[in-house]
């Protein structure tokens, strides 16, 4: 029975955090809808969330082209179809590892940010201050951050993305010897702007969950500095979570895996 008990106080728990998260989204659209977005914060939060996340995006995706490039070019050359790595790597990142990899790593860094700070607003009492003034926590704070986001990070997957297939282009001229040229033939072939679109869609989609669910966490942040430490660490691990099940939600839809 404690066993039960105990699923069932979990099942709760999720259904009351989707619940609230969902109250969030909701006045986060309210507010846009009444045009009351801060256009200034929302500028700095781009600068902070985004362009600071530049160098970490850059970086993953390289490395992580450079990585799958030269998996699957040792195996294509063995088999003789080395012809087709270009397309596997530019197929797998547009729909793939681009976007997912670039939200993992953008909420590793702003997701904490995000719960940190307002955490420590609300620990300060300066939420309260906002709300005794008559301002909506939401439209001071949430929503500059979540339309930054949603702005950021698909611009962040298509620098990521670029890269990604060029390390992985160097790296399989440079270890099986596979021509440029033959590379991006075999990448046009196999994907088409519409992969890169969705992928964009898909990153979008992870920058509102980030913001959202960093925002979320920080509000709800109780206990002074150690209860800030424990938001952001919950900030990011929620996030991470839903991004992947996000993911697959999303390629199952999108892409027609049905």
């Amino acid at each position: 029975m404690n066993v039960l008990e105990g699923v069932g106080e979990e099942t709760e728990h999720g259904l009351a955090y989707v619940g609230g998260l969902t109250e969030l989204l909701a006045d986060v659209v309210g507010e846009l809808l009444r045009l009351q977005l801060r256009i200034e914060e929302t500028v700095r939060q781009a600068i902070f969330l985004g362009v600071d996340s530049f160098a970490i995006v850059i970086l993953t995706a390289l490395f992580t082209g450079m990585v799958f490039s030269l998996e699957a070019a040792v195996q294509a050359v063995q088999y003789g179809v080395g012809t087709l790595v270009g397309g596997a790597v530019a197929f797998t990142t547009a729909r793939e590892l681009g976007p997912m990899l670039s939200g993992v790593v953008v909420a590793g860094r702003a997701g904490a940010a995000i719960a940190a700070e307002i955490g420590s607003m609300v620990v300060t009492e300066q939420v309260e201050a906002l709300e005794a003034l008559g301002l909506s926590p939401t439209r001071m704070l949430v929503a500059p951050r979540v339309v930054a986001l949603i702005v950021m990070l698909p611009l962040l997957t298509m620098i990521g993305d670029l890269v990604s297939i060029i390390g992985g282009m160097w790296l399989a001229h440079s270890v099986a010897h596979i021509g440029t040229a033959s590379f991006i033939e075999s990448a046009r072939a196999a994907v088409t702007m519409g992969d890169f679109t969705r992928g964009f869609l898909k990153a979008a989609v992870f920058g509102a969950i980030i913001a959202l669910v960093g925002s979320y966490q920080g509000l709800r942040t109780r206990g002074g500095a150690a209860g800030v430490g424990r938001a952001t660490t919950k900030a990011v691990v929620v996030a991470i979570i839903l991004i992947f099940i996000t993911n697959f939600l999303l390629s199952y839809l999108l892409f027609g895996y049905h």
